[in-house]
């Protein structure tokens, strides 16, 4: 089993309600937890420093705002940032989100290794999904369906951005570059490209005038 793990969430009563539930059911001596992704990563950070890197991150999505000033927002950029300096490092997310078009893209684009949805039985399904990962499986909440994202295709608020920025006439690279600047995750042009590839095909588009003109004419931006 897992020596080592890191909690993001930004309440303290999950926090310590999951650490007890795998300190309890799994036996995992090192359980860390941060309310803020900054915190997180320099956590990840100084531990891979010190050549006792942690093993697995369990995340939320979502991080509300307050007075406290960051760099890392989300657990979206929190697990960028957290593969960029330790690539091999477990992944599971554990948020309110149930959109299975979003877990989906969690999972090819960030390539998370599990996904947990909170609710009713939220703990024992993170229980259940430590220990799959752990043994190199990836596991989703038996209530989201992942089959059903591969027949929907919802524009994200990430769609939306790359849109409005295309209308602004910036180019994919550009956009690429001002994401970086703003911190938004992911950024990267091939990405970007992906994205707007995959929305050419879901909308009928033959160029990216066409695209942004179906986008208006259906009231998308």
């Amino acid at each position: 089993m897992f020596k080592k793990v890191l909690i993001a969430e930004d309440f303290q009563d999950t926090n310590q309600g999951i650490s007890e539930m795998l300190r309890d059911t799994l036996h995992i001596p090192v359980l860390q937890d941060e309310l803020y992704c900054d915190k997180a990563y320099n956590r990840l950070k100084y531990a891979a420093t010190k050549n006792e890197p942690f093993e697995l991150l369990i995340t939320d999505l979502f991080f509300k705002r307050d007075h406290v000033q960051r760099k890392l927002t989300s657990g979206l950029q929190l697990i960028g940032a957290a593969r960029a300096l330790q690539p091999n490092l477990k992944v599971i997310v554990n948020s309110m989100e149930d959109n299975p078009v979003t877990v989906n893209a969690l999972f090819k684009e960030e390539k998370i290794n599990g996904y947990v949805c909170k609710g009713r039985h939220g703990l024992t399904e993170l229980v259940n999904a430590v220990q799959e990962v752990y043994h190199n499986r990836t596991y989703v909440s038996p209530g989201i369906d992942l089959n059903v994202s591969n027949n929907v295709f919802e524009l994200e608020e990430f769609d939306l951005m790359i849109l409005q920025s295309l209308a602004g006439g910036l180019t994919k690279k550009e956009i690429s570059e001002k994401f970086k600047k703003e911190h938004i995750t992911p950024n990267s042009e091939s990405t970007i490209d992906k994205r707007v590839s995959k929305m050419f095909d879901e909308f009928g588009a033959k160029n990216t005038n066409h695209l942004i003109a179906k986008m208006i004419r259906e009231e998308k931006i």
